[in-house]
């Protein structure tokens, strides 16, 4: 039985790659596929949107308030949570070598872009939560719209950078995967 033909360079974007054998590219593709968990979750963020779109010209209940501002806060914490990971320890491995990565390119900018829509989103629900002012929907929604396009593009974005056909560009299976693997959880754990 032949073995699967396995990088042994880091190829270029202008060279021809090998096709992945299906345990190769779940390997590649491991970082996408948890960011695409990450997505999974922040669906809620569109679910909130489109509950507003729904319940905008309703009265609602005290209860159902009491929802969208516990979904909206908890999205704003579980994204800023997620963005800090990423900076404090994902990027700068990645960084090494994906110049996508780098702080002066478009991921960590999207960050900075999402983060000014994402704080002031935070502080009105913070605010309605607090009683100092009432939740208005199309407020609600009007501030989420303001981020909404370029986090969509975002997590997008990350997930192509991630993807096996990418990831196979900068890094390799046969050692500096295991260097890659080391520098992800030394990051993540100091």
């Amino acid at each position: 039985m032949a073995e699967t033909q396995r990088p042994t360079t880091i190829a270029t974007s202008t060279q021809s790659l090998p096709k992945l054998s299906a345990s190769d590219f779940k390997i590649y593709n491991s970082m996408a596929d948890h960011m695409d968990l990450f997505v999974g979750n922040i669906v809620a963020y569109a679910g909130l949107r489109h509950l507003a779109d729904l319940t905008i010209a309703q009265p609602f209940s005290a209860n159902m308030e009491h929802t969208f501002l516990n979904l909206g806060l908890g999205f704003c914490e579980k994204l800023d949570l997620h963005h800090s990971i990423e900076e404090m320890h994902i990027f700068p491995v990645l960084a090494k070598k994906m110049p996508a990565f780098r702080k002066e390119l478009d991921l960590l900018t999207q960050h900075k872009e999402i983060h000014a829509g994402l704080d002031r989103f935070q502080a009105y629900l913070g605010s309605c939560a607090a009683g100092e002012r009432e939740l208005r929907l199309t407020e609600m929604k009007d501030l989420m719209d303001k981020f909404g396009t370029v986090l969509w593009t975002h997590l997008s974005d990350e997930v192509e950078q991630l993807g096996a056909d990418n990831m196979r560009k900068y890094w390799t299976l046969e050692g500096e995967r295991i260097h890659f693997a080391h520098d992800m959880r030394s990051g993540i754990l100091n």
